[in-house]
């Protein structure tokens, strides 16, 4: 049996690709690694509903879903993160009553797992090989997302500066690939 670490969700974030897409924060419970999880809108926005706890006037679909699993006294034991292939995270919806297995794309499973107050795991293993180290537990819950972004756009403007520094030297103009170095040199000792 594969070690297994368990997840909370920390919250969504507007992602630019692909476009009009959402990156699904999740964080390890006992430590500081996060993943994120391109999600599309309408996947966000069942979660965004399931995380604010609020009733849209007419159920969706992981509602629908809820209302199933406790119609039919069957219990989902848990959510699980269980493969990470070619870019693409796969999961499973686990019911422990029944000793029933359902594949899931994990936007789905997560937002009935939130729905159903079922634990979220992943195999250790795609947290070791993907996971990001984040300092996010002194940070009050409302703006970890934001500490998330400004981390996302801290990466992105090193990006712009080397990219910046190659193009300097690529074009044999020295004196402003040093400025850009210096830059990007103050920019890491911040």
């Amino acid at each position: 049996m594969m070690e297994k670490v368990e997840l909370i969700v920390l919250g969504l974030s507007q992602s630019s690709v692909p476009p009009n897409s959402f990156a699904l924060i999740l964080k390890e419970i006992s430590g500081n690694r996060s993943i994120p999880i391109v999600i599309g809108g309408f996947e966000a926005q069942a979660i965004a509903l399931a995380i604010e706890k609020a009733q849209p006037p007419r159920p969706m679909t992981h509602d629908i879903i809820k209302t199933l699993i406790y119609s039919t006294n069957i219990s989902l034991t848990e959510v699980l993160i269980s493969d990470f292939k070619d870019g693409t995270f796969f999961s499973r919806l686990i019911f422990g009553d029944e000793d029933i297995e359902i594949d899931c794309r994990p936007s789905d499973a997560i937002a009935v797992a939130l729905r159903c107050n079922a634990p979220i795991y992943i195999n250790s293993y795609i947290l070791d090989e993907i996971g990001m180290f984040a300092n996010i537990e002194s940070i009050p819950y409302g703006s970890q997302m934001e500490a998330f972004g400004a981390k996302r756009q801290a990466k992105t403007k090193l990006e712009q500066l080397q990219h910046k520094l190659e193009k300097a030297i690529k074009n044999e103009d020295y004196e402003v690939a040093a400025k850009i170095r210096d830059e990007i040199k103050l920019y890491l000792d911040n």
